[in-house]
């Protein structure tokens, strides 16, 4: 496929159960897990360093992925690091940061270098994740930038999962037309 491509020696490496929207473009040092979905219009550029999407985890459209080389500031630059069952919503651009299991970061959020959310974080819409910053797990956040606003709640938490599972199921469907 044009849209999945080779950068210098890198190809990147897709579960055979993932959905690749056709008008997605992946590219280099990327890895996409077992049931995971790439939607329309996402960009997963693993060009200077590499892209992991855990298991079960998708990246809705016109999201951009992408990551830091090495350089004076970060000798070993940033890799992309998405957990399994993870949220990805629309417009979302994610640089160079650790996303735990089971997160959703709302539509039109952006995280910056070297920022890690924890394992069932939820992000509130356009919300800003500064470089550097850690995000605690069990917890919303909000804002520009992002603040810790509350403890979830049970239904949220029920949430993170209901997401991912219902996106496996959407991306079945896509795979079976």
């Amino acid at each position: 496929m044009d849209n999945i491509r080779v950068y210098r020696e890198w190809a990147p490496k897709i579960a055979e159960s993932a959905f690749i929207d056709p008008s997605a473009q992946i590219i280099g040092r990327t890895v996409i897990g077992v049931d995971s979905s790439i939607w329309p219009l996402v960009s997963v550029r693993g060009d200077v360093h590499y892209i992991e999407i855990g298991e079960r985890s998708n990246i809705q459209d016109n999201s951009s992925l992408h990551v830091t080389q090495p350089n004076k500031i970060a000798p070993d630059g940033y890799p992309l690091i998405i957990g399994d069952e993870v949220t990805v919503g629309h417009s979302c651009t994610l640089h160079a940061c650790t996303i735990g299991n089971r997160c959703l970061i709302g539509m039109g959020s952006t995280i910056l270098d070297g920022a890690v959310l924890e394992d069932e974080v939820f992000l509130a819409a356009g919300s800003l994740v500064s470089p550097g910053k850690k995000l605690e797990g069990g917890f919303l956040w909000r804002g520009s930038p992002a603040v810790k606003a509350r403890k979830l709640t049970d239904a949220e938490f029920a949430w993170l999962k209901t997401s991912a599972d219902n996106y496996v199921e959407l991306k079945d469907e896509y795979l079976a037309l």
